[in-house]
């Protein structure tokens, strides 16, 4: 994340209006991101969003220079989205289990599966990403968003959540397992055992409303679905190609190996 001017800061602590105008349009994105990936609803995001950045401007006298402003941002964003009733009680009682099952009901046969609207495949497959992260608990999803999706560094990130390192790394770990296995059960895109697949799964999750006859604006800017799935196949290759090459064993050296090296070595009698 490009660091930003200490001078706007400073500016805007002071009550340069045009400063903290400059400020907010720089952090807001960013608060925006975060609330989207920790609500998954992108309503329930923009609001949080607003109440975060008012949070940050009214309390911008608390900012001491201690940590990097965006530590401090992302803070106070973190914070808010942890603890605020207005948030908490709009998130869906979700588990892995849960989601699973849901996924997989009503998918349609392969034969009535939608091939080619790939606008919409690629609106489902970044509300069910979003939406998959709902099963971690509010806590497992903040260190994970921060530590793998916005790739913090795992001391900031462990800063962030007021948290000590060696508890952010092990709750890291455990989240980003409870994800990958979820993900290579349930999502075909990842896994050919997935049991869920995009086409088989849009004409339900439209017939349920829960992907728009026009995908969010917030979207457009995403990885189309052909690219993500072609990807996908590709990372499927590349760790099976890597795994069989890594499988070998630790091959080590002959037991009489330094035994011949001590004769190549030994001086001449």
């Amino acid at each position: 994340m490009p660091a930003i001017d200490l001078n706007l800061i400073s500016r805007a602590k002071d009550g340069d209006a045009k400063a903290l105008e400059h400020l907010v349009s720089a952090i807001k994105d960013r608060v925006h991101h975060l609330a989207l990936r920790m609500v998954a609803d992108p309503g329930h995001a923009e609001d949080a969003t607003q109440e975060i950045l008012i949070r940050i401007i009214t309390h911008l006298g608390n900012f001491r220079g201690e940590s990097r402003f965006e530590t401090w941002v992302y803070r106070v964003a973190t914070n808010y989205l942890l603890t605020a009733k207005s948030v908490l009680s709009r998130l869906p009682p979700l588990s892995f289990d849960l989601f699973e099952e849901d996924l997989v009901t009503g998918l349609a046969d392969p034969d009535a599966a939608v091939a080619e609207d790939h606008v919409m495949l690629n609106d489902l497959r970044i509300r069910c990403t979003m939406a998959m992260l709902l099963c971690l608990d509010p806590i497992s999803r903040a260190t994970y968003v921060l530590g793998d999706i916005l790739e913090f560094d795992h001391n900031e990130a462990a800063d962030i959540l007021e948290m000590s390192r060696p508890a952010y790394r092990k709750r890291l770990s455990r989240a980003r397992a409870e994800v990958e296995a979820f993900t290579a059960r349930a999502c075909g895109l990842t896994s050919q055992a997935g049991r869920c697949a995009c086409p088989r799964r849009l004409p339900a999750a439209q017939a349920a409303g829960r992907v728009g006859v026009t995908p969010e604006a917030i979207f457009a800017e995403a990885p189309a679905y052909q690219d993500i799935k072609a990807d996908a196949a590709r990372a499927q290759e590349a760790l099976a190609t890597l795994k069989l090459q890594r499988a070998t064993g630790p091959l080590l050296a002959g037991p009489d190996l330094l035994d011949q090296i001590d004769r190549i070595l030994a001086p001449p009698t």
